[in-house]
């Protein structure tokens, strides 16, 4: 099967939140691929542009892919550059109202081939075996598309200079947060203190990672545990997935920089709760595992530990 020509420009729409990003690193890597000899245009919001611009997979990232539709001007504008792309073919990743919007805005059935859930679009989502998880759906769709694997994205790129960083000797990193509006993600930061303190116990360092707002969470640890190095706030996403290449482990709620460290390949715990489809949702990589209670109040320092099966 042969690529599209390098007059076209291919639109990939995908906003979500960084969880469902990371998740859709196979994809990129697979419409990259398919259409390599094209312009390969990404629409997302801001979180991502990083990301997306130091990946091998994107010519072009805008980041307005969330306008409050009642912001006439903007949406105007979007509305404009979205007719004016003239592209060869739309995958819509995100596949929600929102992005059902745009394919009505460039022309619905009479505009550039959709992929998509959007009725009436070229490329609609085909039935899934059941049990089929986030990952596994993207790509039986886009072989519905015509679109074949490119095998497993290399992420060599995703790298940042830790030397500033890195604790000395053996460490697991620690992610104790997650949505602030998400609360009933979040394994108590207690139990958190309590597992540091038991692995500081077998020799090994703990680093706490998130962002402004872990900062609860973090302090609970770091205050239970005066050793353990609070890292909260001082890694990007680049910094991050280095340290969890060098950790021994990675344990963390399901939130984004848990994915992140699973899609590199790092050891990589989970801890979900009832809000988490395990099955469809899970952090996916080679060395990723994951513990589910409906409340995460209810599941034991004890089986953290034993699960993370260190020595």
């Amino acid at each position: 099967m042969t690529s599209q020509s390098a007059k076209e420009t291919i639109l990939v729409i995908k906003l979500g939140s960084l969880g469902d990003f990371i998740q859709a690193f196979d994809a990129f890597n697979d419409i990259r691929a398919f259409h390599a000899a094209a312009r390969v245009a990404l629409l997302t919001t801001p979180p991502f542009a990083q990301l997306a611009r130091r990946s091998p997979w994107f010519d072009e990232v805008s980041t307005d892919g969330r306008l409050k539709w009642t912001d006439i001007a903007d949406f105007a504008r979007m509305a404009w550059r979205l007719r004016r792309g003239s592209f060869a073919r739309v995958y819509d990743l995100q596949q929600n109202h929102r992005s059902a919007m745009m394919f009505r805005i460039v022309g619905a059935k009479r505009g550039p081939p959709w992929f998509g859930k959007a009725p009436g679009c070229a490329f609609p989502e085909p039935a899934y075996d059941i049990g089929a998880d986030n990952v596994g759906r993207l790509r039986a769709h886009l072989e519905s598309a015509g679109v074949p694997s490119a095998g497993a994205p290399d992420l060599a790129w995703l790298a940042g200079d830790i030397g500033a960083l890195k604790p000395q000797g053996r460490f697991v990193l620690m992610a104790p947060g997650c949505s602030p509006h998400r609360p009933r993600k979040r394994w108590p930061s207690s139990n958190y203190a309590e597992l540091g303190a038991r692995l500081s116990k077998r020799g090994y360092r703990i680093a706490v990672v998130g962002t402004a707002a872990d900062r609860e969470a973090i302090e609970v640890i770091v205050a239970r545990l005066p050793e353990a190095i609070d890292l909260g706030g001082r890694t990007d996403l680049f910094q991050l997935a280095s340290l969890a290449r060098e950790a021994a482990a990675f344990v963390g709620n399901d939130t984004g920089p848990t994915f992140l460290c699973a899609k590199i390949g790092a050891p990589t715990l989970t801890l979900m709760s009832v809000e988490t489809d395990e099955v469809r949702m899970a952090p996916r990589g080679r060395s990723a595992r994951w513990i589910k209670r409906d409340n995460l109040a209810d599941l034991g320092v004890d089986e953290v530990e034993a699960a993370l099966n260190l020595p």
